[in-house]
């Protein structure tokens, strides 16, 4: 087996003829200038909507960060309005007395 193996490895192939085929000219076997042309505008193509689509992704996902800073801030909100609806202090108002201990005047049985 050995011995097989070496002798096809060492006999030499025959070699190619330089020239075509009868019948077979370069442009058929050739992409040719066409060819490239076709090959670099799909290339160029696909690069300029890689480009659009990582913009427009960046575009979504800014709003998207926007549009949740903004509701936190509006829940904030809501929230604070509501303890001061509710008597209680704002946080960093000092206390809901005015004397600044944090102790407000009213009933201390809770609300119905």
């Amino acid at each position: 087996m050995h011995h097989l193996l070496l002798s096809l490895a060492t006999t030499p192939t025959p070699l190619p003829t330089p020239t075509l085929r009868e019948g077979i000219s370069e442009d058929q076997v050739t992409p040719g200038l066409l060819g490239f042309i076709m090959t670099a505008f799909f290339v160029v193509a696909t690069a300029l909507l890689i480009v659009d689509m990582v913009r427009r992704i960046r575009r979504v996902r800014y709003r998207a960060q926007v549009e949740e800073e903004r509701l936190a801030a509006a829940a904030a909100a809501d929230v604070e309005a509501a303890d001061v609806q509710d008597g209680l202090s704002a946080p960093g108002a000092g206390g809901a007395d005015g004397d600044g201990n944090g102790i407000a005047p009213g009933p201390s049985r809770p609300r119905d």
